[in-house]
């Protein structure tokens, strides 16, 4: 399969891709740019960047954060900073996040003179490239690796076909990156939140590494996952246009418990105050994001019973729900101390492909209410539109960048096939933060 994917790469230009995939492609790229503003705010951004700049010294300019790094610590840092909050896309069968771990490892490669149109090609390329290395490797796999495992190979093409590498130096690269990336195990950090999240920023780094080391004639074992029947379709199926989008900043498996409890409250018009019980049937991944009472964000955002309470308790669920003062909010405590959670069998059969919950919320009175099944919103089935994802960047970015120049982000990446990527890549890092200012205060 490894020339048909060459093959791929090298046919591929933005004019060959399908309009819908465009328009998905954009708005994919700005919501893991108004994510990864908002993760600026967290502990785990904090200390990653000030990692990639005293451990991965370089004079490439960070995302999201003030300081320089070398291209690999740009993209460890960039795709952390992402996964801090637990917002951005992904796919289902592919149990993980391409963007997550791909913009910033683009973004770290991405030569001077490279037009927006070329990096929209390649940021295509990584998402068609990712899915079916994800699926590709669960198959082959024993246990449940992070998106950072496969994610590594997809930059490692992606990136290094942008960054100029062709034939046998591009193969070496993407066998490094398989072998460097890192196949942790996933269902690790669900029973134990904590800043490792899902390895995206690592496979960042990884897949960087290895087109750095293989420019420089560093040779890889062959990357077995370039090969099986899920690349059949590559160039004629467009997985970049059944990309889902989170409504809010937790797992995607505990959102649809949400979106069951909060139907159900707005249907019935019950306050917080009256719920003695909750009950979630859901599949068994869902069932495992059992932290209760969280200390941190990321057991915050690993978890079915916090967000849920959080939900019916405030009516909203956002970045600044799952961080702060918010964790010990008495309410939310003890909604999240009622609910208890069971797996179903039709629900487990449907999972990757899709994730459902159904609730039950018994009030103190005695009266008991029920949903229908639900899944998560802005799936492929019922996709977000480009307001809904225009409408969370500037609720996820404004706060942190100022509304002026957050408009000036969505004008640019809605037209970047038509700028060169620099345009976009000034107004996503801090050295040109003053001149936004100056705009948005003379507006």
């Amino acid at each position: 399969m490894t020339a048909q994917i060459f093959d791929f790469l090298d046919a591929l230009t933005w004019e060959s891709i399908p309009k819908a995939a465009q328009e998905r492609a954009k708005l994919s790229l700005l919501d893991l740019i108004g994510v990864g503003f908002s993760g600026r705010s967290t502990e785990l951004s904090r200390i990653i960047c000030a990692h990639a700049q005293a451990s991965f010294g370089g004079a490439r300019s960070m995302l999201f954060a003030p300081g320089q790094a070398s291209a690999p610590g740009v993209a460890l840092a960039g795709g952390m900073t992402i996964d801090s909050i637990d917002a951005h896309d992904g796919w289902n069968a592919a149990k993980g996040h391409v963007g997550c771990g791909l913009f910033p490892a683009l973004y770290a490669l991405a030569p001077d003179a490279l037009s927006g149109a070329q990096f929209l090609t390649a940021f295509v390329a990584g998402y068609e490239l990712g899915g079916r290395l994800a699926v590709t490797l669960h198959d082959a796999a024993g246990d449940y690796h992070p998106s950072g495992a496969w994610v590594a190979v997809a930059v490692a093409l992606a990136g290094g076909h942008m960054a100029g590498l062709r034939g046998t130096a591009l193969a070496r690269a993407a066998g490094i990156a398989e072998y460097h990336g890192p196949r942790s195990q996933m269902m690790r950090c669900i029973d134990h939140p904590t800043m490792v999240k899902d390895g995206s920023g690592w496979g960042a780094m990884a897949g960087v590494s290895a087109v750095e080391l293989a420019q420089a004639g560093f040779t890889g074992a062959p990357a077995l996952t370039l090969s099986g029947p899920h690349w059949d379709d590559l160039g004629t199926h467009w997985q970049m246009s059944e990309q889902y989008y989170k409504n809010y900043p937790v797992c995607r498996w505990a959102q649809p418990p949400v979106e069951a409890c909060l139907t159900i409250q707005r249907t019935h018009g019950f306050r917080a105050e009256d719920i003695a019980a909750i009950h979630i049937t859901t599949f068994h991944e869902s069932t495992r994001l059992a932290t209760t009472a969280p200390e941190t964000t990321e057991e915050a955002q690993y978890s079915t019973a916090f967000p849920v309470a959080l939900a019916l308790a405030h009516g909203r669920l956002g970045p600044a729900e799952v961080q702060g003062e918010m964790l010990f909010d008495p309410q939310v405590r003890r909604l999240a101390g009622v609910l208890t959670m069971g797996e179903d069998d039709e629900a487990n059969a449907l999972f990757p492909h899709r994730r459902s919950a159904k609730a039950t919320v018994t009030l103190s009175g005695g009266q008991s209410f029920k949903s229908d099944w639900h899944d998560a919103v802005w799936d492929p089935r019922s996709p977000a539109t480009e307001a809904d994802i225009v409408g969370k960047f500037m609720d996820y970015a404004a706060p942190v960048i100022g509304p002026g120049r957050a408009e000036e982000v969505v004008t640019t990446v809605m037209a970047l096939d038509t700028q060169p990527a620099a345009a976009l890549f000034a107004r996503i890092t801090e050295e040109d933060a003053p001149r936004f200012q100056a705009v948005q205060s003379n507006r």
